[in-house]
């Protein structure tokens, strides 16, 4: 870590060194946890730990001011070796007011370091937070850390100087708390230094105030005898290579505009703000210079209809949504798959149904993407594990939709597309090239739109091209002419031949990887963002010695070729899922596997710990023991 006069050295004081730390930084929406956590999550980065987070946003746009609807949060773990997670128990909790103390302290360890604003703790406060007493006097907090530091009086007199307001100056109190942070865990201040001086360049009295408040956190932290201890995490031991810090809809938008790139397309992104998906909309606009077309449309169906038409008109169609807005996509999907067209349709999946849960994870689209249109109308659906996996299924997808002439689905979810961690980015040199070919004329009048090549694509006919006149439309074409057909035996045929196109995608996708023992007494089968947890939660499980593998899958239609041989080889198969059981019935069905679905609907990621309980309960010491005599022999 480098030391400069932004970042002293921390002196006259103990400084342990480990391995990992989980740190959670929770108060009011207003009070900038979001860009506290991810300034924090920068620093880290920049210093060479591998790091995960998970930014926790309150469900209602403006929930009364220091209530718990309106608790935000941000939860960061960085660490000296890999990590797949943000953590499960904390060893530090920020807390800026009542509310935010009483809704996250349970996932506070015992003997964790919490703190606290403690000028936040006032009747009127208590008061807000729906409280009678102080949970600071409560002998529950014995078990913790307690720090109390005064932030918003330090803060205040930090920048007396400086002729802000009140308000203005109570605003930066999250900048002395992220100084503060920075001082426990050895952070450079450096980076957000230049941070404050570009967003507030325009406002050098508030640049002024908060590069103060940052400054004056650390120097409390170095004075204060109440934080005798602070702490050192090591870089952790990556790949070589270069990485830059990325969140899962940023890299989805890097993904879409590296694929179009790599087909010589034109991306057009007809899209309608809905969250978690806005932010792919947000990045995607910052980069017209690579001719980025984006369209905020004035609602979800035309949405998807221009990207529909982009892909018609031999563009790079995209749109996206969440769980609510591909419902209104849904007939215009259906049309995609009759007209045979490349489309990519990304759900960014919240908490539902209705509303739901706007700000909150879930994985429970899964059966609406899949059989949520009329008629028979299956599509590829891929969903991705990690923010930094976004980028690499979003190239996929594209490749298969544009291969196979077929609307692509792309799952992610609220977790990992505000989720961030360290991307390796690639070498876009050894990235292949995704191969187009359009017909041209040839001469004889003869143009087929529905003639199919060895996979049963179509050809991508561009309107305006001579002799490729073809008719287009949602109803059933005759097979090969494109024709408006109404015979029972094309439609059987066409219904089949679609069925048999998004089948054959099955061939393009390579075998399914195991992590652990090719077979044993359990598996663990998993699917989009639960990734990172169950691979912990395995990984934990084998160095106990439990008979235990996990099978992570990206692609939900076509499952991998493989998939069934895999199932077979274990005595017993756990599907994690932040739904009720969709993926397991669909195991169930297909492979007449009797999977045991382990379920949350919680709006949050499962932990570590719950998923080792269950592996625990579904292995036996006997189990282990066969494993280990089969490792040695």
């Amino acid at each position: 870590m480098s030391q400069d006069i932004s970042s002293p050295a921390r002196e006259g004081k103990q400084v342990e060194t480990v391995s990992g730390i989980t740190v959670r930084l929770v108060g009011d929406s207003g009070d900038g946890m979001q860009l506290l956590g991810t300034q924090l999550t920068n620093t880290s980065a920049l210093l060479g730990n591998d790091v995960a987070t998970f930014p926790d946003f309150p469900a209602e746009i403006r929930a009364p001011r220091g209530t718990r609807a309106g608790v935000s949060g941000f939860q960061v773990q960085f660490a000296a070796h890999e990590v797949h997670t943000p953590g499960d128990t904390l060893d530090a909790l920020v807390a800026m007011n009542p509310a935010a103390l009483v809704t996250n302290i349970n996932d506070l360890r015992p003997g964790g370091l919490l703190i606290v604003n403690e000028d936040s703790f006032e009747d009127k406060d208590l008061k807000l937070a729906n409280l009678t007493t102080s949970p600071l006097e409560e002998p529950a907090m014995e078990k913790y850390r307690l720090v109390k530091v005064p932030m918003t009086r330090l803060t205040r007199e930090a920048v007396s100087s400086l002729g802000l307001s009140v308000k203005e100056s109570d605003r930066c109190r999250n900048f002395f708390a992220m100084g503060l942070v920075y001082w426990l865990y050895g952070r450079d201040m450096e980076a957000t230094l230049r941070f404050i001086r570009g967003k507030f360049s325009k406002t050098e009295q508030i640049a002024a105030a908060n590069e103060k408040a940052l400054k004056t956190g650390w120097a409390f932290g170095e004075t204060t005898e109440t934080l005798g201890i602070s702490y050192n995490v090591e870089p952790a031991q990556l790949p070589a290579g270069k990485y830059r810090n990325i969140m899962g809809n940023q890299a989805l938008a890097w993904g879409l505009m590296t694929a179009a790139q790599l087909s010589g397309k034109k991306l057009v992104y007809g899209s309608y703000p809905i969250t978690p998906a806005s932010d792919i909309l947000h990045e995607l606009c910052k980069y017209k210079n690579f001719g980025i077309c984006t369209f905020q449309a004035e609602d979800e169906i035309a949405a998807v209809c221009s990207a529909l038409g982009a892909s018609y008109g031999g563009a790079m169609g995209v749109t996206t949504s969440s769980g609510p807005g591909i419902a209104l996509k849904a007939e215009a999907m259906g049309l995609a798959v009759m007209l045979e067209l490349p489309l990519l349709v990304i759900d960014v999946q919240r908490g539902g149904p209705s509303t739901g849960l706007p700000t909150k994870t879930e994985q429970a689209d899964l059966m609406q993407v899949l059989f949520g249109r009329n008629g028979e109308a299956p599509v590829p659906v891929l969903a991705a594990r990690s923010p930094g996996d976004c980028f690499n299924t979003a190239v996929e997808a594209w490749r298969i939709a544009t291969r196979y002439m077929v609307p692509v689905v792309i799952l992610s979810d609220g977790y990992i597309a505000n989720g961030a961690e360290p991307w390796l980015i690639p070498d876009v040199s050894k990235l292949p090239p995704i191969t187009i070919r359009h017909p041209k004329d040839n001469g004889e009048g003869n143009f087929k739109p529905y003639a199919r090549d060895d996979m049963l694509a179509r050809p991508w006919a561009i309107p305006g091209t001579p002799g490729l006149m073809h008719r287009v439309g949602g109803l059933e074409k005759q097979d090969g002419t494109g024709n408006v057909s109404y015979d029972a035996d094309n439609h059987q045929k066409m219904v089949n031949i679609r069925a048999q196109k998004v089948a054959n995608v099955a061939e393009m996708i390579p075998p399914q990887e195991v992590y652990g023992p090719e077979q044993g007494e359990l598996l663990v089968l998993s699917w989009g963002g639960t990734h990172g947890s169950c691979y912990t939660a395995v990984q934990s499980a084998l160095e106990s010695g439990r008979s235990v593998a996990h099978c992570h899958l990206r692609h939900l239609n076509p499952f991998p070729s493989n998939l069934g041989q895999i199932l077979g080889r274990y005595e017993s198969v756990l599907i994690p899922e932040l739904n009720n059981g969709q993926l397991k019935m669909l195991i169930r069905s297909k492979y007449l596997v009797d999977a045991v679905g382990f379920n949350k609907v919680k709006g949050k990621p499962f932990t570590v710990t719950e998923l080792v309980e269950k592996i625990f309960e579904m292995t036996s010491a006997e189990g282990a023991d066969v494993l280990v005599q089969s490792r040695a022999g």
